[in-house]
């Protein structure tokens, strides 16, 4: 069996950074979660913007992967990625989803779901236009989550799209984004003893409910 240089076990750390308390803590959620946000930011967290990804598809099977969050407003949490995907496989048979950021740098975590839905032709044509070249080309060169034989099918398909489109290729009608819109938020903040601070945001008749969880 392989095993670690460092038995992780005995890997730990004490979270003794911030706290959370409902006397400081915004009653909105999405107010909540946006100055957690320019926070991570302000503090030059490696990427703040990342975020994972959970979706379960027909067979049951729950999987993650990294996107980037790319809007935030009253509506809910936006990212991009190509429709016909996994993730766009399990999110058009099961639109409920879940993500999660983690602010290792901040002790912080915050965790949101609810249910999933694409955005406008237009909020996806408008973001696409305002993408680098190669990430543009890129989105139509990979069948993302296909099979490909080497590393060389990618850049053939590059080469070809480059010589279709040029500085201009159109967005792909297979890609696109979707929006999560939150029914429950979750704040955790790591606290000395593993007596974390943990406050739930559940929307009830159109209100959000704000209780404290145990750790």
């Amino acid at each position: 069996m392989p095993q670690t240089s460092t038995p992780i076990a005995d890997l730990r750390k004490s979270y003794e950074l911030a706290e959370l308390l409902e006397s400081t803590a915004s009653q909105d959620p999405f107010a909540q979660f946006d100055g957690w946000l320019n926070e991570a930011i302000a503090h030059k967290v490696p990427e703040p913007n990342a975020m994972t990804l959970a979706t379960v598809g027909s067979n049951l099977r729950p999987s993650t992967r990294i996107v980037l969050i790319k809007g935030l407003d009253a509506r809910g949490i936006v990212w991009y990625t190509n429709y016909q995907s996994r993730k766009g496989h399990e999110l058009a048979g099961n639109p409920l989803a879940s993500l999660q950021f983690h602010w290792v740098e901040m002790e912080r975590t915050v965790r949101i779901e609810g249910r999933v839905e694409k955005v406008s032709a237009e909020e996806s044509d408008a973001y696409f236009h305002s993408r680098p070249l190669g990430s543009r080309i890129g989105a139509w060169a990979s069948a993302q989550s296909e099979v490909i034989a080497n590393r060389e099918v990618l850049e053939i398909e590059t080469k070809r799209i480059e010589a279709l489109y040029g500085d201009k290729p159109p967005r792909p009608p297979h890609w696109g984004g979707y929006r999560l819109v939150p029914d429950e938020w979750q704040f955790w903040q790591g606290r000395r003893s593993r007596l974390h601070d943990r406050l739930r945001y559940t929307l009830k008749d159109s209100e959000w409910v704000r209780e404290r969880l145990a750790p």
